[in-house]
């Protein structure tokens, strides 16, 4: 006989003195990660190794904690490495479209920027003093009049000249031409052909020869005139070379160690010397090469602004390696951007205005993303893989990618990248990603898979304590008491469903402990006691569990048709687990069963009206093998069989009902009724052993509320796989009818055991002789079976020909709706 489960062993208790605290303000906050020692082994190696493509990808269900736990270890490691150098955008020189990216050691970004903002406002104080000064005036009046000096007396000898030849210099609106003269006056033209033919020609010759002179005259003053501007250039140049050399040798010796740096120092000098007038006044003397030529004026200082330092990155104040987590991947977010700015209704930008994305921000230490944000947000997968595969981030125009045209703007040089990338995800997208993207593999080498449970020991429900301890204090909610904190324990374990481990559903359990804060503040407790855990509990499911309870009032009313009392032949009480999302919850099921002769075997009406799942497909095909493992070994077996969901109007998936059918279609063919008392779950093989299934509390537990509502009558109760006595979890109105003997629970391993349960008749062995011993559910089952074979043969092959398989009839598969779930 069956041994039922004693009430101790149907859920694991908590003793709060066995705790050792009052409350959770006695123990340390938490340091490190609970119970995740294989995802933190892998979260070491992928840290540890330097070598390309060696990223991590961290695996698990949501609401485990790992995006806490990862910031967390990340951050500790983050503290023992060197910070990184910060990064600056400088003008370039060559080729303004194209910044130039600059790495200088941390917080001399800054020193820079500050270094050439003193420069440049010195340069703005001073430069154009020293031009508005009497010395500069009278050194460049010097070179004016001595100039205007020689330019006078060549044009002067030159007209002294022309004067004696009867001709004259004149300036003209094309130039400076040499005309014939008479009486102190030119001659007009009519004059000049009036006169005699040798006249005119002995005048001719005059002026062409003065006109070549003239032309030498007037190169001799522009190379008098060149020669005054280059010495007014020099003169401005050594002027402003005496004011700034001073201060860039002072940044050359600062800056000495650092290339970039000294080689942009140079560049902003020699720039400076060819900007002259600009510094003269203070505003740009030419159009910036970022902006389009047919762009509004800029503002003032536009080209001083070339001379400033955009500090890109600044880790002057940061200890350590940045540990960065974008919670928002958009392309920008995540490769930075070149803002643009309006002015007279027009955009204009320029290498200021370039701003870092989280790879910049993260560079030199570790970018946490979230998979499903990278994959919601264009491109940023791809470059992403390109990034690291090529080691450089760019900032690139995304809209470019889609074809749209785009304003000419900046090609900023690219970075070169050193980051760890960590992406925090499910592990389907793991697997296909690993199957489908040949880069992934190359480039996510590291898995770091997080556990949903942990083992039940004292170093574990002591870091468990210690984590409620800290939610507590960084949330500032109340301390929970030691029962409140034993039934959190206890919770643990049943969201687990295993009586020894610790469910790592973190984000579940502070849910709970917010809500019991809000009933103990309600209750204006000093403490969150257990009244408040359970309160929270309760509340929660209350909120949930509507369609539940609509469902057992239909049982009550009699509309869903399921016996609790009483016996029935081929009906049994078979359970099943809705999922709400939020919320599960069992239900029990009337499952019958039907046996004629016939060669159809086995009939899932639920897959013939394509209503089943493929795993409860399978499981009904698996029926099948039993009875041919058992009752069919030297004959053929001739059974039409018919097994259906009664009252089913949705799909049904799972094979936890597998034996449930088998004991309708044994008590069918036996002819023994069924306990209509007890409900059945499990799954079989075909070798008759009953195997373990999921949501064992919840399908105990939705028996006993319809067997409560019905009326206990001490017979009821609810048959296991034995194999999932340790899932036992139930609640303790449960486990207390249990106690009281009004409610039972039968754990088997096998189908004999089981069915000797259903009908009290025992299953029977068979002997020497092969046969089963007279009376039990063996013998009358393979009696039936044999009546079935007879009847068969009797009937001839005549009758066969009319029989049609289920599987032909061409159903339609209809708009299947939720699926319970029966794992």
């Amino acid at each position: 006989m069956i041994q039922e489960l004693p009430a101790d062993r149907l859920r694991r208790t908590v003793d709060p003195g066995s705790l050792g605290i009052s409350t959770t303000q006695d123990l340390k906050p938490l340091e490190g990660i609970i119970g995740q020692r294989r995802a933190l082994s892998a979260l070491r190696f992928g840290l540890g190794i330097q070598e390309i493509g060696f990223n991590i990808y961290v695996a698990g269900p949501a609401g485990i904690g790992k995006m806490t736990a990862v910031r967390s270890f990340l951050e500790e490691e983050a503290r023992r490495k060197e910070t990184p150098a910060d990064c600056c955008y400088l003008y370039n020189f060559e080729d303004p479209y194209q910044p130039r990216a600059c790495r200088l050691r941390p917080g001399e970004g800054r020193q820079l920027q500050q270094d050439m903002k003193s420069l440049i406002d010195h340069v703005k104080a001073e430069v154009p003093k020293a031009f508005e000064s009497e010395e500069y005036a009278a050194k460049q009046d010097e070179i004016v009049k001595g100039v205007e000096k020689e330019r006078t007396q060549i044009l002067e000898q030159l007209a002294e000249k022309a004067t004696k030849g009867g001709l004259a210099i004149q300036t003209t609106p094309f130039g400076v031409v040499v005309v014939p003269v008479l009486g102190g006056r030119p001659l007009t033209d009519n004059e000049l052909r009036g006169l005699p033919e040798q006249a005119r020609t002995d005048l001719e010759k005059r002026r062409d020869a003065l006109q070549d002179e003239l032309k030498a005259a007037l190169k001799q003053v522009r190379e008098l005139e060149r020669g005054a501007r280059e010495k007014l250039n020099a003169l401005d140049k050594q002027i402003t070379l005496f004011i700034i050399e001073g201060l860039i040798d002072d940044l050359l010796e600062k800056y000495a160690e650092t290339s970039q740096v000294v080689e942009y120092l140079r560049s902003v000098q020699e720039n400076l010397l060819e900007n002259i007038q600009a510094l003269k006044t203070g505003t740009a003397s030419t159009p910036s090469p970022q902006v389009p030529a047919q762009a509004p004026p800029q503002p003032p200082d536009a080209t001083l602004k070339r001379y400033e330092v955009n500090v890109f990155v600044d880790n002057a104040r940061r200890e350590g390696a940045p540990v960065v987590v974008e919670l928002n991947p958009t392309y920008n977010n995540l490769f930075g951007r070149v803002e643009k700015e309006t002015m007279m209704g027009m955009l204009y930008t320029d290498f200021t205005m370039i701003k870092p994305g989280s790879l910049h921000m993260a560079n030199g230490g570790y970018l946490v993303l979230r998979m499903e944000d990278i994959l919601k947000n264009y491109f940023c997968w791809d470059d992403l893989k390109r990034a690291l595969r090529s080691r450089e981030v760019r900032i690139e125009e995304p809209a470019e990618r889609l074809g749209f045209l785009v304003t000419k703007t900046l090609r900023p040089q690219p970075v070169a990248l050193d980051v760890k990338v960590i992406i925090v995800g499910r592990s389907l997208f793991y697997y296909l990603l690993h199957a489908y993207d040949e880069e992934f593999p190359e480039l996510f080498k590291v898995k770091a898979d997080f556990d949903t449970r942990t083992d039940w020991s004292d170093g574990n429900i002591r870091d468990f304590l210690s984590f409620l301890r800290t939610l507590c204090g960084k949330e500032n909610l109340k301390d929970l008491d030691a029962g409140a904190a034993a039934k959190l324990l206890e919770q643990a374990a049943r969201i687990a469903e295993d009586q020894e481990k610790l469910s790592m559903h973190f984000g579940a359990v502070a849910d709970l402990v917010r809500e019991a804060h809000f009933w103990a503040k309600h209750d204006e407790s000093p403490h969150i006691t257990t009244t408040h855990v359970q309160k929270a509990i309760d509340e929660k499911i209350y909120r949930s569990n509507l369609i539940q309870e609509r469902i057992q009032e239909m049982i009550a009313r009699g509309t869903i048709l399921v016996d609790t009392r009483g016996t029935a032949s081929g009906q049994v009480n078979g359970l099943s687990v809705y999922n709400l999302g939020d919320y599960e919850f069992g239900r029990p099921s009337r499952i019958t069963a039907s046996a004629v002769p016939g060669r159809e075997g086995v009939v899932d009406i639920e897959r013939e009206v394509q209503m089943g799942g493929p795993i409860h497909t399978k499981g009904v095909l698996i029926l099948s093998g039993y009875l041919a493992q058992h009752y069919a070994r030297d004959k053929v077996l001739t059974l039409a069989a018919r097994l259906v969901f009664e009252q089913s109007y949705e799909g049904v998936e799972g094979d936890s009902a597998s034996s449930t059918e088998l004991y309708a279609l044994l008590s069918a063919l036996s002819g023994l009724p069924v306990r209509q008392g007890i409900a059945v779950t499990g799954s079989v093989n075909q070798r008759g052993e009953v195997q373990a299934i999921g949501g064992v509390n919840q399908k105990i537990e939705g028996f006993y509320d319809v067997c409560r509502t019905n009326g206990l009558a001490g017979d009821q109760g609810v048959m296991i796989p034995k194999s999932n006595a340790a899932n036992l979890m139930l609640r303790e109105d449960v486990v207390d009818a249990v106690r009281s003997g009004a409610f039972h629970i039968w754990p088997v391993a096998t189908i004999d055991e089981g069915i000797e349960v259903l009908t009290g008749v025992p299953a029977g062995v068979r002997g020497e002789d092969g046969k089963f011993p007279v009376g039990t559910v063996g013998a009358l089952v393979e009696k039936r079976l044999l009546e079935f074979t007879e009847s068969v043969r009797s009937l001839g092959t005549g009758a066969d020909k009319g029989a049609k398989k289920s599987q032909g009839m061409g159903v339609k598969r209809p708009e299947a709706g939720r699926r319970n779930r029966a794992e």
